[in-house]
């Protein structure tokens, strides 16, 4: 009978590992996968003595072909990646609509200072006059379909940071229902491998979203945190992040766990989070500041200057520029009402065709203003120098994104290596499992043989 209880435990045990394998095989082509494996061991003689050989195989277990710090690898480099991937766009953009020739605030300048020195040769001239406030206000135009780019991508980064919001609830709700039913199934003794890839791959979902860490606790749960320690997921119970928009136009972040509120700072949060609010605070609102610097500077000057001039009939000159930090759509502006015979060209009001104060007003353009990350430089040089540093902002965050790219795909190789499914490893599975079936099946007809000889032997 031992023999046949060896060849029984045997075929059970080869089932047991080609079910595992064609489970595999089924699933070669399913994302976040996990191959599993039949742990075979021997069982010990249940008679005594030395003669008895053993009782058989036994499947002590179905592994998962998974290692823990593969999977965190593999979630960081999401983390990085998303962050890089979600700031690109805006950059790009912003490349496009400050480096257009056509429509830049330098093109604006240049056809304002090119208006004063046509405006030079004959001070008088109303026509000449009238260009000088055309190109004023082509310019204030300028300044305000920049700005309005600017503020429809603060909006956009608003919207986007609030869709991510509830994005990373539901998440957090689906791994916190998996970590439950995990623990349940492992309980009851039932195979949770599916239900573990489930909560792998919303994790990896997750990471995307937001740089997380990630704790195993004893009842088979996945606890998930922030990078700052903040409670996501803990056990069966899941945090809920809200987005609270500011009368100042800005968003904070906040956590909401069980009982207690946490607040979210914006800086290292990682994931597109992350990416977002690098971008909205290290280069956006500097951005914006240093094109309202140059607005407000030009403005400054020019109206200093024409007020200190005389209009062609000897009044004091009018102010050309209105400037408007508080609007998004109207930051520089012409005065209105103003006309060509008031602007104050002249130094002298006995002699309404004296240049010299239009003079003055074009020698501003090598004038040294004040810009927010630029500090003292050139009003001539102002527009050129931060589309220069958007530039290198943007050129710096392609490299660092294709090297987020060759990590991410790095670490799913590794991934692969463990946890993936190889159908020439799974094929050899199958053949020697078979083998094993077969081999199995015939020590148990042996043994029947032996077994019916003994019976005969005996009538």
């Amino acid at each position: 009978m031992s023999i046949i209880n060896n060849g029984l435990s045997g075929s059970i045990a080869a089932q047991a590992a080609l079910s595992a394998a064609s489970q595999n095989i089924a699933n070669v082509m399913t994302p976040g996968y996990t191959r599993q494996g039949a742990v075979l061991a021997s069982v010990q003689p249940l008679q005594s003595g030395t003669k008895s050989a053993g009782s058989g195989v036994a499947v002590s277990s179905l592994m998962r072909f998974s290692d823990d710090y593969k999977n965190m690898q593999m979630w960081r480099a999401a983390s990085e990646l998303s962050s890089r991937s979600t700031v690109q766009p805006y950059l790009d953009q912003l490349e496009q609509v400050m480096g257009d020739d056509s429509s830049g605030i330098n093109n604006g300048l240049d056809g304002f200072f090119s208006a004063l020195n046509a405006a030079s040769v004959e001070p008088s001239s109303v026509p000449l006059r009238a260009q000088v406030i055309n190109a004023a206000d082509a310019l204030a135009q300028r300044f305000n379909s920049l700005t309005t780019v600017l503020a429809n991508q603060r909006s956009a980064v608003a919207q986007q940071r609030t869709s991510l919001a509830a994005q990373i609830n539901t998440t957090t709700t689906q791994i916190a229902d998996l970590n439950k039913r995990i623990s349940l199934a492992e309980a009851s003794g039932v195979n949770a491998s599916g239900l573990i890839d489930a909560r792998d791959s919303a994790i990896d979902s997750l990471a995307g979203h937001v740089a997380i860490q990630v704790v195993d606790d004893a009842s088979g749960a996945r606890n998930v945190s922030l990078k700052s320690g903040q409670p996501l997921v803990v056990g069966s119970t899941a945090s809920r992040l809200e987005v609270t928009d500011n009368a100042s136009g800005t968003q904070t972040l906040s956590l909401h766990f069980a009982n207690e509120v946490f607040a979210v700072r914006d800086d290292n949060l990682g994931g597109q989070l992350g990416g977002l609010a690098d971008f909205e605070y290290g280069i956006l609102a500097p951005l914006r500041q240093s094109i309202s610097d140059i607005a407000s500077e030009v403005s400054t000057l020019m109206n200093t200057q024409l007020t200190a001039g005389y209009a062609l009939d000897g009044s004091p000159g009018s102010a050309l520029f209105v400037f408007d930090p508080s609007s998004s759509t109207s930051l520089l502006s012409v005065t209105a009402g103003v006309l060509p015979q008031d602007l104050g060209f002249s130094s002298d009001p006995s002699k309404p065709g004296n240049s010299d104060n239009l003079l003055a007003m074009i020698e501003l353009k090598n004038q040294s203003i004040n810009v927010t990350s630029l500090g003292a430089v050139r009003i001539g040089d102002a527009h050129t120098q931060l589309i220069g540093r958007l530039g290198m902002d943007s050129q710096q965050n392609r490299a660092l994104m294709a090297t987020a790219t060759t990590v991410r795909n790095q670490a799913e190789e590794s991934w692969k290596s463990t946890s993936g499914v190889n159908n020439d490893e799974e094929a050899v599975n199958l053949i020697q499992f078979q083998q094993m079936y077969q081999a199995n099946m015939k020590v148990i007809a042996v043994a029947n043989e032996l077994f019916d000889s003994t019976l005969a032997m005996m009538r």
